[in-house]
């Protein structure tokens, strides 16, 4: 099969730090290309890929994030030669997603945000007008505030387990990784360290005003020898801080649409332990993964449980349900299925 896969613009795939959406359309268009597809990527140009690269802009414009045009010339690089694929499948945003209506190839988008609100409202928007395209959701819990938008199948992210080596062993502390916005719960974080008594490592995005203003308010205060902010880290960094830990806290405040942090995690050994807001247990499976609960406040008493889960059947839970082999069959059986006639299918990718 012939495919396109398209990346956003604004960072290279794989991501050389933050870039979770980057992440998971490598490990696609890499297993695609290994599956014995044609696979185009267009994404940024110091992207490294096995697939056949093109690009809209040698150097990823970043600074531009934000910005309609850069995401303009971008989709439309890829959308003009849609003529040569059987498939098209966008990564890159609501923008695409909307000019997909316009190709004759059949056209599916990966929703990688949240659909309440404004992007709710923007996504219905979408499957008015634009009728002929279909929606590939990361989770069953992400189509839940729009079960009935156009929804081609449900496909889980993932990861290449090669890259996240499993590791026995703890060095004792609780580990946060995520951007420090209030949404990703980092003042959760210091909050289970400081009752728990154990100490705590944050690392993640902190470039918006609102991320900044957060972490002065509520989590500066309180670093020191025992609570330490390790800024953004790289890929080698995160792998490494995720194997030492002794969990990985992820006390969101908001419906998260997937979480591959969790996923990230596990594949180390590292319980999680989670707030159960959106994703979350469908990724963290109860007690065999890590534990989860409703609030923080019943979290807190459970970290110790969380700790003595088997680091072995930690890992376990990724090698079952978060492969990248998996999501890559998964994204086949959505495309054989969009390419035979674009119908929509209910969960998709066998599960």
């Amino acid at each position: 099969m012939r495919i396109a896969l398209l990346a956003p613009a604004w960072f290279a795939v794989p991501p050389v730090r933050y870039g979770g959406i980057e992440w998971v359309v490598s490990h696609l268009a890499d297993g695609l290309v290994e599956h014995g597809h044609d696979v185009t990527l267009f994404a940024a140009g110091d992207s490294q890929t096995t697939a056949r690269l093109v690009t809209s802009y040698d150097e990823p414009p970043s600074y531009r994030i934000g910005l309609s045009l850069p995401d303009l010339h971008h989709a439309m690089t890829c959308l003009e030669r849609s003529g040569e694929f059987d498939v098209v499948n966008d990564h890159s945003g609501p923008l695409a997603c909307a000019l997909g209506q316009v190709v004759e190839t059949p056209f599916c988008h990966t929703v990688h945000g949240p659909l309440r609100g404004e992007p709710g409202l923007v996504y219905s928007q979408i499957a008015r007008v634009c009728p002929r395209v279909r929606l590939i959701s990361l989770s069953h819990d992400q189509r839940s505030p729009l079960p009935d938008l156009p929804w081609l199948a449900t496909c889980h992210n993932a990861i290449d387990l090669d890259d996240y080596p499993f590791d026995p062993g703890n060095d004792g502390y609780l580990l946060f990784l995520g951007r420090m916005s209030p949404d990703k719960g980092a003042h959760n974080a210091v909050r289970i360290a400081r009752e728990s008594g154990l100490p705590l490592k944050l690392a993640g995005k902190m470039h918006d005003k609102l991320e900044q203003e957060h972490f002065d308010a509520t989590v500066r205060p309180f670093l020191g020898d025992e609570i330490e902010y390790v800024g953004e880290v790289s890929h080698e960094e995160k792998v490494h801080l995720l194997q030492r830990a002794l969990l990985t806290v992820f006390p969101i405040q908001w419906p998260e649409p997937f979480g591959l942090v969790m996923v990230e995690s596990m594949a180390c050994g590292t319980p999680v332990l989670a707030t159960g807001l959106g994703a979350v247990p469908e990724v963290v499976e109860q007690r065999r993964g890590g534990i989860v609960a409703d609030t923080v406040d019943e979290l807190i008493p459970q970290v110790e449980a969380a700790a003595a889960l088997d680091r072995l059947q930690v890992r376990a839970v990724v090698e079952e349900k978060f492969s990248a082999e998996r999501m890559v069959s998964e994204y086949e059986e959505a495309y054989e299925r969009l390419a035979a006639g674009g119908s929509s299918g209910g969960s998709g990718g066998g599960r």
